[in-house]
Order: structure tokens, then sequence, then C-alpha cells
């Protein structure tokens, strides 16, 4: 029996520098590939480009070579990856499984309902669009019927993505294709098979994979890490402020990053260089002692 070779990626979005956040992510995704022999890939998620800040990118890739996190083949973007973004869209309006929408976001959240992943689209335009109304987005439409959403950490979810989330964005009123939509393109053309990303994104997982399978897409394996928060109990982020990783002194952040992974690295890699860290983590990557995640 062949087994398909296992393809990991980290997808930072360019709003800031990398913080000890996202730092956790990409030692979890990039050990956990290298453990099963397989590639890592890197992928700046710019689709949305109100966040990007000029030069952040560059700055992201500069801190991940200079912790040792080398990737596979060439950066992606998303950004030069609309013109696919568009193809597929069409694809799925000739189908019939989008519609355009003339709500704005104020609307939908006076009528909608509060779900798992945020406001629920209660469904207006969903037969057509109302008389005097034209199309500012378009929506994947759903269909009734529960998910089951494996996790090689988390328990699995189950998940009716038409009763608990609703028909979702794939074109912005501004002109952008969403983040859903972007996301499932692209980690099928890289080929990505192992997912490994922070728990706050667990609720993204049933749109994507509902995309995966009205598109004859693959699904990948998916493995949410628990969230690390700052001392007021906040996630960090580039939104509130989280420092960024300091990539002349990697060793220090590298072994914090295994240990909140549960990991337990020896005391003997504390003058260790960022390649004998990452060699040890890979030899070592046990995902059972990875904590819970609990958001």
């Amino acid at each position: 029996m062949t087994h398909n070779p296992v393809i990991g990626r980290f997808a930072p979005s360019p709003t800031g520098p990398l913080h000890f956040g996202s730092l956790i992510a990409a030692v979890a995704s990039y050990v956990d590939a290298r453990a099963a022999g397989g590639q890592w890939h890197l992928r700046i998620d710019d689709v949305d480009q109100t966040r990007c800040q000029p030069g952040a990118a560059a700055d992201i890739q500069a801190t991940l070579e200079a912790f040792g996190l080398h990737w596979d083949g060439p950066v992606q973007t998303q950004d030069g990856n609309r013109s696919r973004y568009q193809a597929v869209l069409e694809t799925l309006i000739a189908a019939g499984r989008a519609y355009p929408c003339g709500c704005t976001r104020r609307e939908v959240a006076a009528v909608g309902r509060e779900g798992p992943a945020g406001m629920i689209y209660p469904g207006t335009c969903r037969a057509g669009l109302p008389s005097g109304r034209e199309a500012r987005s378009w929506r994947f439409r759903t269909e009734p019927g529960e998910w089951v959403i494996e996790d090689r950490h988390c328990p699995a979810i189950t998940v009716n993505v038409y009763r608990d989330i609703g028909d979702f964005i794939l074109l912005r009123g501004d002109g952008l294709h969403a983040y859903h939509l972007a996301m499932a393109i692209d980690d099928a053309e890289l080929g990505v098979t192992d997912v490994v990303r922070g728990g706050d994104l667990r609720a993204a997982t049933a749109p994507q994979v509902t995309l995966q399978h009205a598109l004859g897409l693959s699904t990948p394996r998916y493995l949410h890490l628990p969230i690390a928060l700052d001392a007021r109990g906040r996630k960090l982020s580039k939104t509130n402020q989280a420092p960024a990783v300091d990539p002349t002194h990697p060793a220090p952040s590298l072994l914090a990053a295994l240990t909140f992974l549960g990991q337990a690295p020896p005391s003997s890699l504390h003058q260790a260089s960022p390649l004998e860290i990452l060699d040890w983590a890979t030899a070592n990557w046990a995902t059972h002692q990875i904590p819970a995640v609990t958001a």
C-alpha cells in the first residue's frame, strides 16, 4: 500500500510582525510535517488587503528563517491567486451554489441570529434579490444536513452548516474574495494533507469543509491547538498588540513554544541552536501531549 506524503503549511496574515501565538502555530505545523517525513509550505494570507501592512510579509519570512523554520518550495500568496478565486466562484454560480446578496452587514445583524461562527444570515436574498436591490456580495448556498468533522487533537464536532452557520460570504461587498473560499482553494492547490492551526479557527473548519465537498476537493486532516493568552486573558494577536518575537534570540522563544505545546524540551537544549532544537522536537513530537483546547 502506498501512502500520500504529508504536506503541511503555515499561513500567516501580513498584518504585523510574528508574535508568540503565531510562532506556536508555525512551530507545531512545521514539526508535525517534518516528524512525518513530509513537506512544510508557507503561504502569506493576504486576501484581505485592507488589513495588510507594508513590509509585514517580508518581515515574517525573515523571522521564520531566523528561527530555523525553512519552508519547501516558493512562498504562496493569496493576492496572486485572485483570478483563480473568481473562476471558482463563477463555477459555483453556474452550478446554483452561489447567489447575489444585497444585504448590508447592519441589516443582517438586525434580523439575523448569533451562531457558533458569528451572525447567521437569515436568507433574505436566497430566493432572489428583493425588488430595487442590487448585489453587494455573493453567498454560498448551504444545504441541510450534518457534517461530522474529525480533529487529530480535539473531539469531533457535528455541525449542520445550513442551520448553525447559514449561507456564508464568498465575495465581499468591497470586491475582495472571502477567507473561506481562498483557504479551500489554496490548501487544495498546495496539496495540503494536514492543517495544524490555532483553536480559534475551529469555527472556520465547517464552512471550509463544505466548500471542499462542493468543489470536489480533498479534505485535509485538522489539528487545532490551544490558544496562547496575554496577561489579561486575551488571545495573543496583532489586534491586541501582542509583542513581536525576537529574531535575534530565537532559542528561548522556540523552547517556550514547545513547552506551551506540552513537549517538555530538556534543559540541555537551553544552549542549543534553533536547528538543534527543531531536530529534537521533530524526533520527539507527541501530539497526545498537547494541552486540551478550551476555546
